[in-house]
Formats: C-alpha cells, structure tokens, sequence
C-alpha cells in the first residue's frame, strides 16, 4: 500500500500523472467498478452485411415511381397545343398572319429579324411551298426574293406563269440561323399554321419545293430525288389538292446538272394546269 503521508509533493504530482495516464478517473468510490464490463455495455455491436441490408430500408420498385416528361418535352407539347390552336381560329389569312406574328412557341422567331408570311395572290389557283427564309428574305419580309427566288421567277416564267398568278409561303416563317435546315420540332411548331394557310387559300395546285415542304406536308420520308415529279394528294379538309414534289431552286443552283430534272417537272405542272383550263 502506499503511504501518502511519507511523500512529497513531488512523488505526489508524479504518482498522479501515473493514475491518469492508467485511466483513472475516480479517487474513491464505495463500490468497486468494473472498466471492462462498462466498455462492453457502451459498444454497439456491428452487424453483418446481409443482417444491414435486410435492416435498411429498400427502395419502392422502379414500376411504381411516377414516370415524369422531361420539361423540354412538356413545353413542346404546351407550344405545339397552342400552334394548333392559334392556326385553327384564323379566319382569314390577315388574320393567321397576325396570329403567327404573335405566337412565341417556336425558338427560331428569337433570331429572325422578321415575319416571313407570303408573297403573290391569296386567291390563286396553284400555290408554291418552299423551305424556310434566306437571308434576303429575312432582311426583306417577302419569300424567295433572293438568288433562289430570281431562279423561282425564271422556272415561273418558262411555262407562262409569274407572281400575279401564284401564292408563295415556307414551312417555317422564320429564318433558321445560318440558313440551316429547320428541325424536326420547328418544322412541327409552324405545320399547323402552313396547313391553315393552304386550306384558306384553297388553291387547287400545291407545289412542294425540296425535302421539308414535301416530306413535311405529305408525311414521307422519301427524299425529294425519289418524290419529285409525281403527283401525290393532299388532304386538306374536305378536298384533296394535287401536290407535285420539285427540286428548290437552292438546289438547282448548287446542282446545275439538275436542271433538265427541273424541267420535266415544270412541263408536269404545265401540262397539268392546261388540262384543267388554268392558264
């Protein structure tokens, strides 16, 4: 046993510093108390893999999570809803014109400098269909008014029609930046509103010019090589309209070698138009 009494401070201070660097934490206590058993009340006992995962809680089936639309979905659907809507309250072509002027659901109106409606005469018996406007269009508000567009007058010209005699609009009134090729959902967007258009001008000719007026209006996936030249119905309300598919002037001038193509496809047309007394 050891004898307080007989130590000095120092052996004191010193025999302290053993007790607490051995743990100890009390200087007396009534009962004796057992460290070990403390410790092993105080230690939660881990469990097995299996037994924690058995324990957690576990996901609900991927079958019973709501399935949710992307919101880039969702606004194209609310967009193309109210492009139907718009186009099918039009009246009258003014009329369609200022609702499409004021629609905002499609992206290509953010870039254009302007409303691309039509050109020529509402009340004439063959209407032309092209792409989308250029950039002479854009700056200008009229379609095909650029190169394309002096190619258009002349292929009109070569079987004795001109802008009195036709009407002249695009799938898309709004110019694609860079002039690219408008996208599946454009092309969707502004369909309503090119539908309502042909069906207030009622024309009784439809002439599609390149792939996105063709396989856009007639619902083909054929491209414009394999389309042109052969006349194809177009449902618009209760009359079926003779659509024939050509070749863009866009195109014939990039691809001069076409033009006797071209050609075949306007004496289509003109032989067409004498047959049922279109002049």
């Amino acid at each position: 046993m050891i004898d307080a009494h007989a130590m000095d401070r120092e052996a004191l201070a010193a025999l302290l510093r053993w007790y607490a660097a051995m743990g100890v934490d009390r200087a007396l206590s009534d009962e004796p108390v057992d460290r070990f058993a403390q410790s092993a009340r105080k230690a939660p006992a881990a469990d097995p893999p299996a037994q924690a995962a058995r324990s957690s809680p576990s996901p609900p089936p991927a079958s019973r999570q709501p399935m949710r639309a992307p919101a880039a979905a969702l606004s194209q659907d609310v967009a193309a809803a109210g492009a139907r809507e718009q186009a099918a309250s039009a009246k009258n072509l003014e009329e369609l014109r200022e609702k499409l002027a004021a629609f905002d659901g499609c992206a290509l109106k953010n870039s254009a400098t302007q409303l691309v409606f039509a050109d020529g005469a509402p009340d004439a018996k063959i209407m032309i269909v092209g792409e989308g406007p250029g950039a002479d269009e854009d700056r200008i508000g009229k379609p095909f008014v650029g190169r394309a567009g002096r190619l258009l007058d002349k292929m009109l010209a070569a079987i004795g029609l001109d802008r009195s005699k036709v009407y002249i609009a695009n799938v898309v009134p709004w110019r694609p930046p860079g002039n690219r090729t408008p996208t599946p959902q454009e092309l969707a967007l502004c369909l309503p509103f090119v539908r309502r258009q042909i069906e207030l001008v009622s024309p009784d000719f439809l002439i599609l010019l390149g792939n996105a007026a063709a396989q856009t209006l007639l619902d083909e996936k054929e491209g414009i090589m394999r389309l042109r030249g052969h006349w194809r119905d177009y449902h618009c309300g209760d009359r079926t309209i003779r659509a024939l598919p050509m070749l863009h002037p866009a195109y014939l001038l990039r691809t001069p070698l076409k033009k006797a193509q071209a050609w075949r496809d306007l004496r289509t047309l003109r032989h067409a138009l004498d047959r049922a007394g279109v002049s």
